[in-house]
């Protein structure tokens, strides 16, 4: 039986030793834990995954290898854990069960194990950013924090490192949770809405999956929903612990708004405590201003107003999600790399007050680009178009009226580079300017990651330039 045991390493290590352990898929999370497993004393640690490729890497660590379309086959291992991708009615992993055997996961494990208090973030959007928000707020109040879950980094190989006064924040999806029997101290929950349909059978497995985040948790922990969503307000309902709840439109009885004056409150049994204007965030967007109330909501506890303004002042965002790289000249620019659709970048163009110079194009997925005439229309001051879908965006600008009244001027260059200095040119000071594609990166990058890293490293030149 898992629960919440909070014995650390000794714990897992008496779970783990002279055990047979199987890692069923072979991605980030796994490969770390064939040579920590069996440095805990584990029998053997038999690596399990589809994909018939060679892995010496792991093999080097010393795991046994079952690859290819029979990895599942003969499964008789102690503790099976499974990748979040694979369902956990996989049949195997059920048989598995029905013979003794303990079916878990990475983070399971690290829930259960973690000895100090954990943070846990889901929801279908701003969980990434609530959760680095929640991080930042808990570093603020002198908290050695530890970041991880689906946010990008495996904790369990860290157990070692964490002790009872630190934190921890964990980015938790549905495939995660789903299935979950651990719940942490400390949970949010900020928003809902269909999403991964395409893996859940319905939308009432993934929400059931969702409030597996809650739905082990004791009598005095804590509980963050969002009040403006309809999902997340009848989730609170089942909730076992405290409840609080944040809202951008509305006073709550417990928890955070900011639903007067743009001044955020925290609000204790009714009793408003102002905390700071939404001014003060450095990143914009009312996405942002959500993403700021569910992480004080849930920290008030221990974050101080002064070390939460601290913060907003000073956290320019998370790394290509509409992030502030730099200021030259008076110039803002933002990189927001992760707009690789024209949904993304026109939430992203209309969460800006101020009218941006914006460098779009990529990478063709074949979408529609009319939609986003309207929106450049009323938001944009210019536009630099690159890449393959340079042209179409161009078309959808030219048979839209409003935007050839509109003034708004439209620059084309072959290289990003080139689209980047021609932005540049057009700034003035106070301007801004935004890296928002509306498109893949694969026609020029690797992913919209490096495609972000070299529109930073294109700022840090012009700072250097400008002698910054």
């Amino acid at each position: 039986m898992i629960r919440r045991y909070k014995t650390a390493l000794p714990g897992l290590t008496a779970l783990i030793k002279d055990k047979n352990v199987a890692l069923i898929g072979l991605g980030r999370t796994h490969k770390p834990l064939v040579r920590f497993f069996l440095s805990l004393g584990a029998k053997s640690v038999t690596a399990r995954d589809k994909k018939n490729a060679p892995r010496p890497d792991l093999s080097k660590d010393g795991a046994t290898l079952v690859l290819g379309e029979g990895y599942l086959d003969e499964l008789t291992e102690d503790i099976i854990l499974r990748t979040p991708a694979i369902r956990p009615d996989t049949p195997e992993l059920l048989a598995a069960e029905t013979r003794g055997a303990l079916v878990t996961s990475e983070m399971e494990l690290f829930l259960a194990f973690c000895p100090c208090p954990v943070y846990g973030i889901t929801g279908s959007d701003g969980k990434t950013t609530t959760s680095t928000l929640t991080a930042k707020l808990l570093e603020a109040s002198g908290k050695q924090v530890f970041l991880g879950g689906n946010i990008g980094t495996p904790l369990l190989d860290r157990l070692g490192e964490i002790k009872p006064i630190d934190a921890c924040v964990v980015e938790l999806s549905s495939f995660q949770l789903m299935g979950m029997r651990v719940s942490p101290e400390v949970c949010t929950v900020t928003n809902l809405s269909e999403n991964h349909l395409d893996w859940h059978r319905d939308m009432d497995e993934y929400y059931d999956a969702k409030t597996s985040i809650f739905q082990n948790q004791e009598a005095g922990d804590l509980a963050v929903f969002n009040a403006d969503c309809g999902y997340t307000r009848a989730m609170a309902e089942g909730a076992k612990g405290r409840v609080r709840f944040f809202s951008r439109k509305n006073p709550v009885k417990n928890g955070t708004s900011c639903h007067t004056d743009d001044n955020i409150f925290f609000f204790a049994d009714g009793e408003a405590e102002p905390c700071f204007s939404r001014e003060e965030i450095l990143v914009p967007g009312d996405h942002n201003l959500e993403n700021y109330l569910a992480a004080i909501a849930a920290t008030r506890d221990v974050v101080s107003t002064a070390a939460a303004l601290c913060v907003a002042r000073s956290f320019a965002g998370v790394a290509h999600r509409m992030e502030l790289v730099g200021i030259v000249g008076g110039v803002r620019y933002y990189n927001s790399s992760i707009d690789s659709s024209p949904a993304r970048s026109t939430a992203t163009l209309k969460a800006f007050k101020k009218k941006p110079i914006v460098i779009m194009g990529g990478y063709d997925k074949q979408l529609n680009y009319a939609p986003l005439a309207p929106v450049l229309t009323e938001r944009a001051k210019a536009l630099v178009l690159t890449g393959q879908t340079a042209a179409k965006i161009d078309a959808a600008l030219a048979d839209y009226a409003p935007f050839q009244k509109s003034g708004v001027e439209i620059r084309r260059d072959d290289t990003f580079e080139g689209a980047f200095l021609q932005a540049a040119k057009l700034a003035e000071e106070g301007d801004l300017v935004l890296l928002s594609p509306a498109s893949a990166s694969f026609d020029m990058f690797r992913d919209f990651e490096e495609r972000g890293e070299v529109f930073r490293a294109l700022v840090k030149r012009l700072e250097e330039q400008h002698g910054l």
